[in-house]
């Protein structure tokens, strides 16, 4: 039996109607593999993806139809097998977007357990992240391009023993090109595929839905990343559960520009229209990191006649910049957004210039992939990521003075810790004491977004809990203030961080990014967003205007790396008032180093020793981690 759905969720009512048949009746499928295989039975000669060459409408493109995508993951999986990859094993993947993905994704978690990699990690996290899930095989990028994920991946080969066999393959999913021989270790993934049979799984296993389907990498690029384990049965709950909250049909097609090391470009984004027999656009290798599917995204729509649109708010702010040029983008029906806050204004930008309403959903790795969801066609504001999954609750408890989540439950409107439980909750860390820290006592997962739930059941998110700005000891939403500044016309993105203060903690501060062709000074921003702050405590300190935005890689605004900035702000601002009466050349003055989201560095090793000990204690009063080069 294949997924099918009647129409999109529109109340508390509808999913109500949908939870008074049990799950065991409602979701048949143990396994992704087995989701993905009914979907093929029945929309064998379907596309089911479209790998776009170039982001040109009508460029060189290559599809697979559902026929074809199973017949690749069943040889997949079976070379996978025959390599010695067991249900208990990992099968890392290092790709670029493209075809190819798709039969490591779904025939390495029909072998065993796959593990995407972001390829923008460094090597030392790379390599951490494969001991940890002791990886056998890896499939990598075959092509020796400027992403140097060929030569990362032989690399990493190289200091891994364990990793037996390092597979080699293009995007498209077709032959390597360039007849060089293959170093040693590398073996040619599509000319070994094309020795397997493609019309069963030749291990017969038997899925169970708590099997490991996959390991997520999460903790971004800085941090040292965690390793999340999916299992089948919650996958497969994320695609049955979407499709239900949002009427998905075989007949829909999409872009789909996530990256697919996480878990949004995975689940909500591909598994879930793979389900339902949708067919998947894949705007090329670099997905919507290719600023000519960007510059080219209303004509692509148009071309493909997509009906489904989707993407995180710096992207759909991208593309509000770019004019439709007649393309006819009336097949559109409905526009989603995750991943981080929608700027209320992006939203009205969007209503305004393509008539087209942005619906939201609040999702995260711990979740495979999805949590709530505002279905399409529910006229809910910008922070309204809408309900709960059928068959999921989502609680709102008290913060505690360490903003931490308490026991305390909230009524509706009040704000504080969302909670969440389901059956796509994740089955844990590999490290068993991250995954005690991440759950309550009675089993709630501790989501880290603080937000309220209304009268009808809906959540509204306003951010995360560790972006709070906390000045002498008040508790202030950086989205009130990213709310006010991103009403101003000039204004394309921005965010509200806590600058380190010794004596209030934190100070608002706000970064910004402009319009192209925007000219507005950084105190008219300042003003503009004052009048417009009720709380006196929220009135931002300054604004800095940005060239560029800092962002991770699944482009939502990176707010670790703006606290760096406002800490080297800071603590240029305390050298200059210290040292500027004294009598010392400014040569002299201590440099300070900031990047990205390590500790801010002061170099005083050319500063007299009179003027360090006139400074020093001033920076030390700072409630943040500096690293310091005395004299």
């Amino acid at each position: 039996m294949h997924l099918t759905v009647s129409s999109p969720v529109q109340s508390l009512a509808d999913i109500q109607r949908i939870e008074a048949k049990p799950l065991a009746e409602t979701m048949h499928w143990t396994s992704t593999y087995e989701l993905i295989r009914a979907s093929a039975q029945v929309h064998a000669d379907q596309p089911a993806l479209t790998f776009l060459h170039t982001g040109q409408p009508g460029g060189k493109s290559t599809t697979w139809t559902y026929r074809s995508l199973l017949q690749g993951i069943h040889q997949t999986a079976n070379l996978l097998h025959q390599l010695g990859v067991g249900p208990q094993d990992a099968v890392a993947v290092l790709l670029p977007g493209g075809l190819a993905y798709h039969l490591a994704l779904w025939g390495g978690e029909a072998a065993g357990i796959v593990q995407p990699l972001n390829p923008l990690l460094s090597d030392e996290k790379l390599l951490s992240l494969l001991r940890a899930s002791q990886a056998k095989v890896l499939i990598a990028h075959g092509a020796e391009d400027d992403s140097q994920m060929r030569a990362k991946a032989l690399r990493l080969q190289s200091q891994l023993p364990d990793l037996g066999t390092v597979l080699l393959v293009e995007s498209d999913g077709g032959p390597l090109r360039g007849s060089e021989p293959l170093p040693a270790g590398a073996q040619d993934f599509h000319a070994l595929r094309c020795t397997q049979v493609a019309d069963h799984l030749i291990s017969q296993r038997v899925f169970q839905r708590e099997d490991i389907a996959a390991y997520f990498h999460t903790g971004g690029t800085t941090g040292a990343p965690k390793l999340a384990k999916h299992s089948h049965g919650a996958q497969v709950f994320t695609a049955w559960a979407n499709a239900q909250m949002q009427g998905f049909r075989s007949s829909d097609v999409t872009i789909n520009g996530y990256p697919l090391f996480h878990v949004a470009g995975v689940l909500p984004g591909a598994l879930c229209s793979l389900a339902v027999g949708m067919h998947v656009i894949i705007p090329t290798e670099a997905l919507f990191r290719n600023r000519e599917v960007v510059h080219n995204y209303w004509q692509l729509v148009a071309h493909h006649r997509c009906t489904l649109m989707s993407g995180v708010p710096t992207v759909l702010a991208a593309l509000a910049g770019v004019p439709l040029q007649g393309a006819d983008i009336s097949t559109l029906r409905a526009v989603r957004t995750g991943a981080a806050p929608l700027p209320p204004e992006l939203a009205q930008r969007f209503e305004q210039a393509f008539g087209l309403h942005i619906n939201e959903s609040l999702g995260m790795t711990e979740t495979a992939g999805l949590s709530t969801v505002a279905p399409p066609g529910l006229s809910a504001p910008a922070a309204c990521v809408g309900w709960p999954l059928p068959h999921a609750r989502v609680r709102i408890v008290a913060l505690g003075s360490d903003d931490q989540a308490t026991s305390q439950t909230l009524p509706a409107g009040e704000k504080g810790m969302v909670l969440y439980q389901g059956p796509n909750l994740f089955s844990g860390y590999l490290d068993a004491a991250e995954t005690a820290r991440s759950f309550t006592p009675d089993g709630w997962l501790i989501t880290g977004d603080v937000g309220f739930i209304d009268p009808q059941g809906r959540l509204h998110l306003s951010g995360r809990a560790k972006d709070l700005i906390i000045r002498s000891g008040h508790n202030i939403d950086p989205k009130v203030i990213e709310d006010a500044l991103g009403a101003h016309p000039a204004v394309d993105l921005c965010a509200a961080v806590g600058a380190p203060d010794a004596y209030a903690g934190e100070l608002p501060v706000v970064f910004a990014t402009l319009k192209a062709g925007s000219h507005v000074t950084e105190a008219e921003l300042l003003a503009f967003t004052a009048e417009r702050v009720d709380e006196g405590p929220a009135k931002p300190k300054s604004i800095t205007v940005l060239s560029t935005m800092p962002v991770t890689n699944v482009g939502k605004i990176y707010k670790p790396e703006l606290r760096t900035l406002a800490t080297a702000a800071v603590v240029q601002q305390l050298i200059h008032n210290t040292l500027a009466p004294l009598p010392i050349e400014p040569a002299q003055w201590p440099k300070v180093q900031a990047t990205g989201d390590a500790p801010v560095a002061v170099d005083a090793r050319a500063t007299p020793v009179t003027a360090w000990k006139a400074l020093k204690p001033q920076l030390d009063a700072l409630p943040v981690k500096l690293v310091l080069h005395a004299p």
